[in-house]
């Protein structure tokens, strides 16, 4: 069990519940999954998308599945079934090791930082996030970074508006950029 999934269960959990807004400690809101998905274009060379397959699986410690092109798109030079990114799903004890390391390690080395937005929230427990280079993981070695990889991050939460998941997300650890006064 990681010091994040054991800090929920003993901190963050019971700080929902003790608010009053919920009865059981069914209804407070958890973490589902967190996914991480990638895409390397659309005229994708095989080198490159190897190499996204690479460093996503050195970044999440998981093998990540191929994503094909669900249909053809011309101007894009895309065809349908051509493989163009890839794509990991997280849970449980790899979920919390993998936020962890992003609030902790990777989130901090992102240049001029002020907090991840306030306005990612899909309205259904989800947050999204994305993330312009995959150098910020320290995983990753400098050195062998031959092209810049974004990535998106989904954290799904149980959540029901984005209210609650921002609330879970900060009581875990996201730093949020602070609410701009109007």
């Amino acid at each position: 069990m990681s010091e994040l999934q054991k800090f929920y269960r003993e901190k963050v959990a019971p700080q929902l519940i003790g608010g009053g807004k919920y009865r059981n400690p069914m209804q407070a809101p958890r973490m589902i999954k967190v996914v991480i998905n990638t895409s390397v274009g659309s005229a994708a060379d095989k080198q490159a998308l190897d190499e996204a397959v690479r460093e996503v699986g050195m970044i999440t410690g998981q093998k990540p599945v191929i994503t094909k092109a669900r249909k053809s798109i011309s101007n894009f030079k895309l065809r349908k079934g051509q493989e163009i990114g890839c794509k990991v799903t997280l849970r449980g004890a790899r979920m919390f090791e993998f936020m962890e390391r992003f609030f902790n390690a990777a989130l901090p080395r992102v240049r001029d930082f002020r907090g991840t937005p306030n306005r990612s929230f899909d309205g259904h427990g989800g947050y999204t996030l994305g993330v312009d280079d995959q150098s910020i993981f320290p995983e990753i070695e400098l050195d062998k970074v031959k092209r810049r990889l974004g990535m998106d991050i989904t954290f799904v939460t149980t959540a029901r508006t984005p209210a609650e998941t921002r609330e879970l997300l900060r009581l875990l650890g996201m730093p949020f950029s602070p609410e701009r006064k109007s």
